[in-house]
């Protein structure tokens, strides 16, 4: 017994040591991420159906405006500066969305930095953290919500063939 305690104790600190280099690793590369995209958020006013096809409406219209705005974008900088010179457009389009279903849900659109879940596109996967975001929001914004990766420009890319280019994945 007592030749097997140090093996157990070995094991105990190489599994912590493991732990906490895994950690940071994630937390280096998440961080790199975080820095390096912006992600479209739009959040629906509820879980009704109606409620998320009417986010799924607003989210076409968002993206069919913003990738000719972002297409030529060559950095996250530049990508901010154009998101922010658009956020007024952006509300006007989803107002105009929203409004055109019949509904009457308020709008606030914003960028920031905002928690998401793990996300695969494809190819690759995004770790779960905190990232830069469009954040759009309409009504009370309680329901399901639907996001993607407006920088690089992985929203507008098909994702049903299950790949990526390689120029977006790097």
């Amino acid at each position: 017994m007592k030749k097997i305690r140090p093996f157990i104790y070995s094991i105990v600190i190489l599994t912590i040591t493991l732990a906490v280099f895994l950690s940071a690793y994630s937390e280096n590369i998440n961080k790199g991420l975080s820095e390096n995209i912006i992600r479209l958020h739009v959040l629906a006013n509820s879980d009704s159906d109606e409620d998320q096809s009417l986010k799924l409406k607003v989210r076409d219209r968002v993206l069919e405006y913003m990738q000719d705005k972002l297409k030529d974008s060559n950095n996250i900088e530049e990508s901010k500066a154009i998101l922010n010179d658009n956020m007024e457009s952006i509300k006007k389009i989803a107002e105009q969305e929203i409004e055109s279903q019949g509904k009457n849900y308020d709008v606030k659109v914003s960028l920031g930095n905002y928690p998401f879940p793990t996300k695969e596109y494809g190819n690759i996967a995004l770790p779960a953290g905190v990232y830069q975001a469009l954040q759009v929001k309409i009504g009370k914004a309680e329901g399901q919500n639907w996001w993607c990766v407006l920088f690089p420009p992985l929203c507008f890319v098909d994702l049903t063939h299950g790949s990526m280019p390689s120029e977006s994945v790097e």
